[in-house]
């Protein structure tokens, strides 16, 4: 994982509390570790950014501005991370930023002012992965409850049980590329 400039974080059920078509701010609970995870990923200089679906702003259930002010709560929980970014679209219609197309992490780099191939994408199910890989970055899987079986056996190998641990193997993999020069 050398050259790794970026850490990519799933919202829902990665970060924060799944709550299906959240649209209340009063309703954002961080998950345990996240906080810590962001920290620890800006206090060794990675840029950090969110990438999510939320396809229930296409769907009609809540609207863009819900989302903006749900994403507000959630940045001020965890510190401030350095870009969001979302999909408001159904999953029928098609777009190329819809997970687990790369448009997200190619928009997130983007603003970032780095390459994908310089961004891992930390999330909690295939779609997160498949989505990294599609852009040229790397995927970790971290499972929750909710992550399919299946999906958890298929990335096992780029899994972490939590997201402090998976943000320090990529700090500690980049670490040994670089001879510890990334700080």
């Amino acid at each position: 994982m050398s050259g790794v400039r970026a850490v990519l974080f799933d919202r829902d059920g990665t970060l924060v509390a799944d709550v299906p078509y959240n649209g209340d701010p009063d309703r954002v609970r961080l998950l345990p570790g996240a906080a810590r995870a962001v920290r620890l990923a800006r206090e060794h200089g990675l840029a950090t950014g969110v990438v999510s679906n939320q396809s229930g702003v296409g769907r009609g259930l809540l609207t863009t501005e819900q989302v903006r002010r749900v994403n507000e709560r959630a940045d001020r929980l965890l510190g401030g991370l350095d870009t969001w970014v979302f999909c408001p679209h159904a999953p029928e219609a098609g777009c190329d930023c819809r997970k687990p197309r790369p448009g997200l992490i190619r928009t997130a780099a983007g603003r970032l002012g780095v390459d994908p191939a310089d961004c891992v994408v930390i999330g909690d199910i295939a779609a997160d992965v498949l989505a990294a890989e599609a852009a040229g970055a790397r995927g970790v899987l971290v499972p929750n409850p909710a992550t399919a079986p299946d999906e958890v056996a298929r990335y096992l190998d780029r899994s972490a049980p939590d997201l402090p641990t998976a943000v320090r193997a990529i700090l500690r993999h980049t670490e040994l590329q670089d001879g510890g020069r990334s700080r």
